[in-house]
């Protein structure tokens, strides 16, 4: 997962910096006044993102299924934590009944 957060920051740092050569070369138009900046990040966040979906493809496969895997563990672990309780829940009654006579006061 980190690999692929990497990669994906690394494909946006590239378009950003072809972006910028860009704008200042004049081949994309700059930005209203203080905006080219901005606009520069939006232009390189709107190129990356397409680019990210078809390079990256294999690299976010592997990231989802570390996170399915992820996942499945943390509800099994759940579902042990929750049948233990269950357990119990059911044995303290019946350990908290056996031996004891109801009081009359």
């Amino acid at each position: 997962m980190f690999r692929y957060t990497l990669m994906r920051l690394g494909v946006f740092a590239g378009c950003l910096v072809v972006v910028w050569g860009l704008v200042y070369s004049g081949v994309f138009p700059r930005g209203l006044g203080e905006s080219n900046g901005m606009w520069v990040v939006l232009l390189a966040l709107l190129i990356s993102a397409p680019i990210s979906f078809v390079v990256l493809r294999k690299e976010r496969d592997r990231a989802s299924v570390q996170v399915v895997q992820r996942v499945d563990r943390m509800k099994a672990n759940l579902d042990a934590n929750r049948s233990q309780e269950d357990v119990e829940d059911d044995s303290a009654p019946a350990q908290g009944a056996q031996g004891q006579a109801p009081q009359a006061s």
